[in-house]
């Protein structure tokens, strides 16, 4: 059975994720996460006789422990940390309690990891070989859709460094021929202007031929799902998991080890093969839909290289 403090704890979470999804316009990744560690502290200090509202600085200090006991790694524990930091922070602005006892901690310290990144010839091979899965001669017409709608996807991917929840949810409108760039809606709801090339226009301009010949002759008048890539599922368009899988069986299709690739690597490789061709950092920044410069910064390895390589190529007293 539930003891009061643990039930008091859920209400205070549940105020804590509403206000974070009505004034941040948290998605529901970010609020599920929240949950998910935020039960995690509760059930500690339930344990313990503790709660929310009557934990101090110490007991926090018992839960990052605790973490560390059970193996989290420091990134693991630096997320629990911010969720946590976050939670008083709110207790303190409503009231609920009088001080923070995570104002004072430090978090564990941790190194940013390099992103993995496919090679320009690594994504060649993958959209090659997406291409010619739409060509199959023995395709049934449902294989041949599939195969051009998981070629669009990719092409729209590379073409744009879209998360993969602002991928799978674009809109139908977003496949308008003359459309040269394309609205999108990010994290805490916030839209910007993407880009499109021609090869990922076309892409999809045959994807949706594809489509709309294989609508049953009774639903041709019918007005299509509102959703460039539908789904019967609950949320109306194609998973991120679904996706993602299909992409690991095209990157083994491809030659390339399924582990280093994901839609996540794919937005990855778009923005260190823009910066290692001369793009602007700020520009990549806007194109990513990173509000602080800080998080495109992971990227400085690349610009780092290539003014290495400027200086090699260019300078008249490098070595020849």
């Amino acid at each position: 059975m539930r003891s009061s403090k643990t039930t008091k704890d859920e209400t205070l979470i549940n105020l804590f994720l509403d206000m974070l999804a009505a004034e941040q316009g948290a998605g529901n990744n970010t609020l599920d996460a929240y949950r998910r560690d935020l039960t995690d502290f509760s059930e500690f200090l339930g344990r313990k006789g503790q709660n929310f509202t009557g934990a101090g600085t110490d007991a926090l200090r018992d839960y990052l422990a605790d973490l560390d006991t059970r193996g989290f790694k420091s990134s693991s524990v630096a997320r629990r940390l911010s969720a946590m930091r976050h939670l008083f922070r709110f207790l303190l602005n409503e009231r609920i309690r009088s001080d923070d006892p995570a104002a004072i901690l430090s978090g564990p310290k941790r190194g940013r990891g390099l992103p993995k990144v496919l090679s320009i010839a690594d994504v060649d091979r993958m959209l090659t070989r997406a291409k010619e899965l739409t060509l199959g001669q023995n395709a049934s017409p449902q294989q041949r859709l599939r195969a051009m709608r998981l070629y669009c996807l990719l092409e729209v991917l590379y073409a744009t460094g879209l998360r993969v929840s602002e991928l799978v949810a674009l809109p139908l409108s977003a496949s308008r021929r003359d459309a040269r760039m394309i609205v999108v809606r990010g994290k805490g709801n916030k839209e910007r202007l993407v880009p499109l090339n021609e090869a990922s226009r076309q892409a999809m301009a045959d994807y949706l031929a594809a489509m709309e010949a294989l609508r049953p002759e009774k639903k041709k008048n019918a007005s299509p799902s509102k959703w460039l890539f539908p789904s019967f599922g609950e949320s109306g368009h194609l998973t991120r998991q679904h996706f993602a899988r299909d992409l690991k069986e095209l990157a083994a299709a491809s030659g390339l080890a399924p582990r280093l690739v994901s839609p996540h690597v794919l937005r990855h490789a778009f923005a260190s093969h823009l910066l290692h061709n001369g793009a602007d950092l700020r520009i990549v920044q806007t194109l990513l839909g990173h509000t602080d410069i800080s998080t495109t910064q992971i990227y400085t390895h690349v610009v780092e290289e290539r003014l290495k390589s400027l200086v090699r190529d260019l300078h008249p007293l490098a070595e020849k």
